[in-house]
Parts: structure tokens; C-alpha cells; sequence
């Protein structure tokens, strides 16, 4: 008889942990999804693009303005960065993709001439970092992270429209990473050169030391570029490329032990950092499952898939109370930076859907959402217009720029059309 319960126990006991694997959907799924993809369009299409293109289009040096501070001031004279001109690039361009509104198509066009007139370097490939007020190059390095923006931006614009000359550079910037940036030893990719493609050692994305040699960060848009690459050239090597980098972030840049990725490593890539950064974590859970798919192994997307859910899972560390996510943790000292920025919380709302749609559990969607009902009540600006690039953890709108070289509509205008694109409302 005491056999016999036992048994019965452990039956019990395994058909309740079958049912908390169980993908858990609730019956008001589909109305919090069709929410969440009206209030993200609306705002997409009502805000942000409308505030980028009224307030930042420079009519009399072309292109667009290089800053604007947190107070709405433009600054005609600042330096025009090559990750925000990239990134407009990209946005405008998958904006028209997606909405056909040839005023996008405009601004997308705006932004490709601009950057072929002033960013790209004829002579040596490539392009600049930034350029001053009058489209004069200021900063002539060649940036790993700067230039996969520029292919990223490229192929999207020859999505869109077909351009044979946006597809053209983004393959000339990609020859020239596999020739200048590919480690041929021991893999992955360099991050900083000279105009002519000599190798430096300058700090840009918060390297500590010289032995930081390779960078997460890097990699990850690596990945984005890449992939979108592939969509519109879908060459036998550039698939090889793409699988190498999935390959990366598998087998040396994700922490087997903690699911966290690794943000510094050396040129062997062991780790020379002790952070958890909870945004790029869930941006990388996203990136890298779309990158896999796109390749069609299913053995790989297998892989992939739960490297991903353990990456959403991983970063759910920083997700606070209030439903926003804290931007990182410094594990040798303790310190989490508290600030609420504007990518993590864009990263987190697409980043948990993605969770979602891979395993069906509600705590996912509603990640999500709670972040995103976060973000609608605290960093979107509904006076100016535009979105405040940071709040303190007790909600007040922090000093920082609204547009800026780093400050652009790409991490909330990606997330807003990737959520567009998932829902489908």
C-alpha cells in the first residue's frame, strides 16, 4: 500500500510539473496584444516620426542636425554623427517598407543622399564617424560599431525601394570589414581603425583597457547589419558570415553559467568585465532568433531558440516593480545604474513579445506590456513631442539630449514597427 502512494505521489508530483511548463495563455491575450499594437502605432506614426522629421531636418546645410537638448534647442553648428544619420536612415526606410507614405520615402531619401555626399569615404572605403555642420569630415576613424549602422541603414533602404546603389555600399562596408576588422586568428571582429583601415586601440563604446579587444555591443549590431544584409543579398557567403557571428554569441559571448552576456573580452574572448547589461541582453535575445530563422537551419534555430528565452529570462533581472528595466549591474562593485533609459525599455517591450511568441506564457506578453505602459506614462514627451531619453528611478525627466549621436528614433521606432509587424492588429 505505501508503494502504491508513492507511486501515485510521484505521478502527481510530474504531472504538476508538466502543467507548470505548460505554455501558459490567458484568455485576454489577444485584446492586451491588439492594445499594444494600436498605442505603439499611434505613437509611431503621431509622435516620433513626426517630431524627428519637423524638428531635426536641417534646410540649410542638408541633412539633418547633429543635437537637441533636453529644452527643445537646436544646434545648427554641432557635429553630425554617423550612427544618428545611419540610424535615420534605417528608421525613414523601413517606416515607408512597412506604410507606404512617401513621406517617409522622402526623409529615407534624404538621409541615404546625405550620407553617400558626406559619409562615405571614396578613397578608402567605408565611412566616417562623423562630419561637421557643413558635411566636412571631423571624424575620420573608422568605427566597427559606427559603419555596421551604415550597412544596416544601406540595406534597409534597398529593401524598401530596390536601390541598387544603397546595396552597393553596404556590400562595399561589409568586403571591407571581412578584409580590415575580421580577427583571421582567433575570430570575431576589431573595433577601431585609422581612415586607412590601420588598426588602433581607441577607447569609444567604454572599453577600461587595451586588453578590451572585442565588445558585445559591436558584435550584436554586427548581427542586425548582417542579417539585414542577407534579406536583400542572400549570398552563399554572407550567410556564412551570419551563421559565424550567431556561432559567436553561442559559443563565446553568452555566459553559459548565467545566461548574461559577456559586454568586454580579449582577443581570445575571455571575459575582462563583470557587468550584466539587462537591456542588451534582451535586445540580443530578439536579434539573434531573427538572425537564426532568417537562416533556415532548423538545428541552429533549435539552439538558438532557448539561448534566447534564457537571455529574456536573464534580463528579467532588471526589470523593476513598476514594470520599467534598469540599464545595468556592476557585479564587482554592486552598483545597478537605476536610470530608466529610452533602449532598454524599447529592447524589453519587443524583446518579451519575441519571448512570447516562442513559448505562449503570458508572463512574457505582460512584460511587455507593463514596460511599454511604463514608457507611455514617463518617457514619452506629451508637450514637445519626441521621446526624453531617461528618467531617475522616481520618474524625473533626466538633463539628457533628445537627439543626439547616440540619441536616435531607432531603438523606439524599431520597436514600435517590430511590434506592428508581430501583432498585425
Amino acid at each position: 500500500m505505501k508503494k502504491c502512494l508513492i507511486i501515485i505521489a510521484v505521478l502527481i508530483a510530474s504531472r504538476l510539473i508538466a502543467i507548470a511548463d505548460m505554455p501558459i495563455r490567458g484568455p485576454d491575450s489577444k485584446q492586451k496584444m491588439e492594445l499594444l499594437g494600436k498605442e505603439v502605432s499611434d505613437n509611431l506614426t503621431q509622435n516620433l516620426l513626426p517630431y524627428w522629421s519637423s524638428k531635426m531636418v536641417d534646410k540649410e546645410n542638408g541633412g539633418f542636425y547633429g543635437r537637441i537638448d533636453g529644452n527643445e534647442k537646436v544646434y545648427p553648428g554641432e557635429d553630425k554623427g554617423g550612427i544618428l544619420n545611419a540610424r535615420i536612415l534605417w528608421t525613414y526606410s523601413s517606416a515607408y517598407r512597412i506604410f507606404k507614405d512617401t513621406t517617409y520615402l522622402k526623409l529615407a531619401t534624404r538621409a541615404k543622399d546625405y550620407i553617400m555626399a558626406h559619409f562615405i569615404d571614396r578613397q578608402y572605403g567605408g565611412a566616417y564617424r562623423s562630419v561637421n555642420a557643413k558635411g566636412e569630415p571631423s571624424d575620420t576613424r573608422k568605427q566597427t560599431y559606427t559603419q555596421t549602422f551604415f550597412i544596416y541603414g544601406m540595406a534597409e533602404y534597398c529593401r524598401a525601394t530596390g536601390d541598387q546603389e544603397a546595396l552597393n555600399t553596404a556590400k562595399e562596408i561589409f568586403e571591407a570589414f571581412e578584409k580590415y576588422a575580421l580577427d583571421k586568428e582567433s575570430n570575431g571582429y576589431f573595433e577601431v581603425f585609422t581612415r586607412e583601415w590601420q588598426r588602433t586601440h581607441d577607447r569609444l563604446i567604454g572599453e577600461s583597457t587595451i586588453n578590451d579587444e572585442k565588445t558585445m555591443n559591436t558584435h550584436l549590431h554586427l548581427v542586425e547589419c548582417y542579417a539585414n544584409l542577407y534579406r536583400v543579398w542572400p549570398d552563399k557567403r554572407m550567410a556564412e558570415r551570419l551563421r559565424n557571428l550567431v556561432e559567436i554569441f553561442l559559443n563565446h559571448i553568452t555566459d553559459n553559467k548565467t545566461s548574461h552576456l559577456i559586454c568586454f573580452m580579449d582577443r581570445n574572448w575571455k571575459g575582462t568585465s563583470r557587468i550584466d547589461s539587462y537591456g542588451h541582453d534582451i535586445e540580443a535575445s530578439w536579434l539573434l532568433y531573427e538572425a537564426a530563422n532568417l537562416l533556415g537551419d532548423p538545428d541552429l534555430l533549435a539552439r538558438v531558440r532557448q539561448v534566447s528565452i534564457n537571455l529574456a529570462d536573464a534580463a528579467s533581472e532588471g526589470i523593476q516593480p513598476d514594470g520599467s528595466m534598469v540599464y545595468e549591474k556592476d557585479l564587482s562593485t554592486g552598483h545597478v545604474a537605476t536610470e530608466r533609459s529610452w533602449w532598454p525599455q524599447s529592447e524589453a517591450i519587443v524583446g518579451y513579445l519575441n519571448a512570447y511568441e516562442l513559448t505562449e506564457n503570458e508572463k512574457y506578453l505582460d512584460r511587455s506590456v507593463n514596460c511599454w505602459t511604463y514608457t507611455k506614462q514617463h518617457l514619452i514627451d506629451k508637450k514637445n513631442g519626441g521621446w526624453f531619453s531617461g528618467v531617475s528611478e522616481s520618474g524625473v525627466v533626466g538633463k539628457g539630449d533628445k537627439a543626439g549621436y547616440w540619441i536616435c528614433p531607432y531603438h523606439n521606432g524599431r520597436m514600435c514597427m517590430e511590434v506592428i509587424s508581430k501583432i498585425q492588429y
